[in-house]
């Protein structure tokens, strides 16, 4: 049965179209009516169907497809985000580090000097700030203030919001990792893919995609999930020198594996950037539910930012801070953070070894959790192809942006010497 969309004026036709997505009248992928069948149908001049039909993209709720019409936006599954999954298969596809190699939250909290907070005191420690100031004062322009975030993620949809608005474009590497991705879709912007190779974001199409109006660009400098790819120093020069013709442009870098980073960290900000932001969770290495961020940003943004970590709203636990300070501060866990990231290591050589003996080379360095296993055709039927052999990995085209990803992400991190021989010998039998 067709929907019935009313209204004389361009809120009301907006309404209209907004309380038929609420009650599922109109579904996920279901198509508005052309601009000009439905001006006809209600009367009403075909420019303000086209605007209601940009606010409704602008805010999230529709997305143009091309030939194919406005259609009603489909919303990012969860499923489809990183996490263990229930499976008789060995998975190899949850982006998870193991458990026992985190620091035991019950001796750190033994160790922490936890006391109680009220109203009225700062919304972030001293020790907190102390700390990443000295973390970031080698890495970013001057001028830097300094916030925290609770996490990632959260960083980048605080950063977005200082300065961006619905329908603006954001610049991503492609593939690109599902949260952000994820993130930047659901706060009604769109993500604009940039391949990258073994250095990096590809500069000429960066400039390409700069040039037609992106307001913004993210950017994974180490462990870029999915494929583990590390900047290299040629092509981060690259894309400073790109940027500062570009200075108003939003420049947000998520190094959220610096804990356990051993490539180094190269400048992507230009001298002239106006906005930038450097992000640094803590929970890639004391894992997910210390879930705090370090967020490095010029005077404006971080003002921006500050002002909505108001007490009573959004403000990160001062108990979680503590505990965070206290693990950073801690020598017995700075050891055990290099354990960790050398196991890290050792597994992913273990599966580049083991493919490079089987006459599949990858292209390097990475760094991270997980590897990026390049496959001929189909990735989602190569990974299909995989299950049949007992293992469970993630298909390339689950973080395409705007080109196909011809790749299987694999987290290596379950991974034995032995079991990386095996692997690498079912990828190359099944899947090239």
């Amino acid at each position: 049965m067709k929907v019935k969309i009313k209204g004389q004026t361009g809120q009301e036709l907006f309404e209209s179209v907004r309380c038929l997505i609420a009650s599922g009248e109109l579904k996920e992928g279901d198509a508005l009516p052309p601009v000009r069948e439905l001006a006809a149908e209600v009367g009403v001049n075909r420019n303000t169907v086209a605007g209601v039909y940009q606010r409704l993209v602008k805010s999230g709720l529709a997305e143009t497809k091309g030939r194919l019409g406005t259609r009603v936006k489909s919303r990012q599954s969860s499923q489809q985000q990183d996490g263990i999954t229930e499976t008789k298969l060995m998975d190899l596809a949850d982006g998870n580090l193991r458990k026992e190699w985190f620091p035991s939250l019950d001796q750190l909290a033994a160790k922490a000097q936890l006391r109680q907070f009220v109203y009225g005191e700062a919304p972030i420690l001293p020790e907190i700030e102390q700390f990443g100031r000295e973390w970031f004062k080698d890495m970013c322009p001057p001028n830097m203030g300094l916030s925290i975030t609770s996490g990632a993620v959260d960083s980048l949809e605080r950063l977005m919001s200082a300065h961006l608005l619905p329908g603006d474009q954001v610049i991503v590497e492609d593939p690109c990792y599902l949260g952000s991705s994820t993130a930047i879709k659901l706060a009604g912007m769109h993500p604009v893919g940039v391949s990258i190779d073994s250095d990096g974001m590809v500069a000429d199409e960066l400039e390409s995609k700069l040039s037609k109006g992106a307001r913004a660009v993210l950017i994974t400098p180490r462990a870029h999930n999915p494929t583990g790819c590390c900047y290299s120093k040629q092509r981060a020069e690259a894309i400073r020198e790109i940027l500062s013709r570009y200075p108003n442009v939003l420049v947000l870098i998520d190094d959220h594996y610096a804990l356990l980073a051993q490539q180094p960290y190269h400048n992507l900000i230009a001298e002239n950037s106006m906005y930038w932001g450097v992000f640094r969770s803590v929970s890639k290495g004391l894992g997910p539910d210390l879930r705090l961020a370090f967020v490095a940003a010029d005077p404006v943004t971080t003002e921006r930012l500050q002002s909505r970590l108001t007490i009573g709203m959004n403000w990160v636990s001062r108990i979680l801070q503590s505990l965070v300070i206290t693990a950073l501060k801690s020598d017995s866990i700075d050891q055990q953070l290099q354990v960790m990231s050398q196991h890290c290591r050792q597994r992913n050589q273990w599966l580049i070894e083991a493919l490079e003996a089987n006459g599949l080379s990858i292209q390097g360095p990475v760094e991270g959790v997980n590897l990026w296993v390049p496959v001929n055709g189909d990735p989602q039927a190569s990974a299909y192809e995989l299950s049949k052999h007992g293992w469970l990995v993630r298909p390339g085209s689950q973080f395409d942006i705007d080109g196909k990803a011809l790749g299987l992400r694999v987290t290596t991190t379950k991974l034995s010497q032995e079991l990386a021989l095996q692997l690498a010998k079912d990828i190359v039998s099944a899947c090239t």
